[in-house]
């Protein structure tokens, strides 16, 4: 070390790094999901933030609704929850449980919980089922995705990952860091979020050296 200051830039490029080496590792990108609703909760709440991994990354095999035989736990309940985005709805990715799958012409809701079905095949906009894909739902929502108008049935291409595991509260700084990008774009936040970092570093090893010479004295 020569002494000198590595400017607002170097946690910057330090939090990219990990980023891209966690992406590398998981294989998705981005490699973490911010919750921004209660849909999953109580063991998913908003603010959480969510580590996920491809669809086919070892050790998975695809997606695997909670209706399969010996079908996986993953966050606190049985089945796969993946973040999906159906195109055109401009809302960002959804995180929610997946039911089973469904091919093209299905009535579906002959193998649906009643209890997360409002109404029977001819009532809903997703019966028969239009395409191949997945019955999804959140677990705090109490209808399946497309029982409730929420998501069509999800076709495979629109599934991004697939979550591990949750990290409680850590999620309100990505939901911050995304809501500066839309506002002031990517660059000022980039330097703006690794200012405070810089920052925040120097404040604390300036009281950690006070705190240690003030031991010594």
């Amino acid at each position: 070390m020569n002494g000198e200051r590595s400017g607002p830039f170097g946690p910057a490029v330090a939090v990219l790094v990990v980023a891209l080496v966690a992406a590398a590792v998981v294989g998705a990108w981005p490699p973490l999901v911010a919750v921004e609703s209660g849909s999953m909760a109580p063991q998913v709440e908003r603010g959480d933030l969510v580590v996920v991994t491809a669809t086919d990354r070892f050790p998975w095999d695809g997606v695997t609704g909670h209706a399969a035989p010996d079908a996986p736990t993953r966050l606190g309940g049985t089945g796969d929850v993946v973040a999906f985005d159906p195109p055109g709805d401009g809302l960002g990715p959804i995180l929610h449980r997946v039911a089973f799958p469904v091919s093209a012409g299905d009535d579906w809701t002959d193998r649906a919980d009643p209890a997360l079905l409002e109404g029977d095949c001819a009532d809903l906009d997703a019966c028969p089922a239009p395409h191949d894909g997945y019955i999804t739902y959140g677990d705090a929502n109490g209808e399946y995705d497309q029982s409730a108008g929420i998501a069509p049935v999800v076709r495979e291409e629109w599934i991004r990952a697939k979550a591990v595991i949750a990290v409680p509260e850590l999620g309100w700084v990505r939901l911050a860091v995304d809501a500066a990008i839309a506002r002031v774009g990517l660059v000022p936040t980039a330097v703006g979020f690794g200012g405070i970092a810089a920052a925040t570093g120097g404040i604390g090893a300036v009281l950690l050296g006070r705190i240690s010479a003030s031991r010594r004295s």
